[in-house]
């Protein structure tokens, strides 16, 4: 579970008790870099002295953030950073065949259909 994330043990080991941070949303000592920008982006802010330390970590798998979710719990600040980001809004595909279930072919569903951004 929770305990089990990278940024939990990174919270709770060392952030919390070597730096006094306890509000990884609020501290401004805090920044996050997306993975998708590798570990060179996190070696340059250092040595840019931008940070003067950076930490990374592995992403959180489906299964650890399905059994996060089963079981009640939040994630942590930044955990579910997913990429790509849509642009805005969210994407709803809606079938309109108004068939019953099991009744027509794929050709016809393929046919109707349509993609929304709302």
């Amino acid at each position: 579970p929770l305990e089990s994330l990278d940024v939990t043990v990174l919270s709770k080991y060392v952030l919390a008790p070597l730096f006094n941070i306890t509000d990884l949303r609020r501290d401004s000592r805090i920044d996050f870099v997306g993975g998708i920008r590798g570990l060179e982006a996190l070696q340059e802010r250092v040595d840019k002295g931008e940070m003067a330390i950076a930490f990374a970590m592995f992403p959180v798998s489906m299964e650890q953030l399905m059994h996060i979710a089963d079981s009640g719990n939040i994630m942590p600040p930044k955990v579910t950073w997913f990429e790509p980001k849509l642009r805005s809004g969210l994407v709803i595909h809606q079938f309109l065949n108004e068939e019953p279930h099991g009744q027509a072919d794929n050709r016809s569903i393929e046919n109707k259909h349509e993609s929304k951004i709302v």
